[in-house]
C-alpha cells in the first residue's frame, strides 16, 4: 500500500508517495540520495541514522517514513549553507578532529544541533547525555565532545 505524504526537507517542501512500510532511513537514502545519514545498526542502537524531525534527534532506521507527514525534516545536507559554508558545528568537528573516518559524524552533528537548538548553553555533561546513543566506532569521543563544545562556545549553532 503507498500513501502520498508532504514535509518539510531541509525547508523545501516536499510531496512523496511512499510504500507505508517504509522507515525514514529508507525514504531518505533509498529514494530521495541523501547519503549523509547512514545506516549502522538498524536497530535505534548506533544513532549513525539520526536526523532532526519537529526539532528532536530522532533514529531515522526506527522512525516510520508515513509518521513524517506534516513535519519539518533536518538532515546533514541541510546544514551547510548554499555557497557551500560549513554549519559551525560541522567546521568544529574539522577543525576540532571530531571527524575521525566520518561514518557517525552525521549522527553525532545531527544530534548535537538538537542539542543546542534547544539548550545553547549545554555543559559537559549534558553534551555526553545527548551523544549517549551516539556510538563512534573509532573511538574519537574526546574530539568530538571538543567539537561540539567549541561550537557551542562560539555561539553559532542556529545559523
Amino acid at each position: 500500500m503507498t500513501t502520498n505524504i508532504s514535509f518539510l526537507l531541509n525547508g523545501d517542501k516536499i510531496s512523496y508517495e511512499i510504500k507505508d512500510h517504509w522507515t525514514l532511513l529508507h525514504l531518505l537514502r533509498e529514494e530521495m540520495g541523501l547519503i549523509g545519514t547512514k545506516e549502522g545498526c538498524g536497530n535505534g542502537e548506533c544513532g549513525a541514522c539520526t536526523v532532526i524531525v519537529d526539532k528532536l534527534a530522532v533514529n531515522s532506521c526506527l522512525y516510520l517514513a508515513i509518521d513524517v507527514d506534516g513535519a519539518s525534516i533536518e538532515t546533514i545536507e541541510g546544514l551547510a549553507s548554499t555557497n557551500g559554508t560549513l554549519h559551525p558545528l560541522q567546521q568544529s568537528f574539522v577543525d576540532k578532529g571530531g571527524i575521525q573516518c566520518g561514518f557517525c559524524s552525521p549522527g553525532m552533528i545531527m544530534s548535537s544541533k538538537a542539542l543546542l537548538d534547544e539548550n545553547p548553553r549545554a555543559n559537559h555533561e549534558q553534551i555526553k547525555h545527548a551523544l549517549a546513543g551516539n556510538i563512534c566506532r573509532c573511538t574519537g569521543y574526546v574530539q568530538i565532545l571538543e567539537s561540539v563544545e567549541a561550537a557551542r562556545d562560539k555561539g553559532g549553532q542556529n545559523e
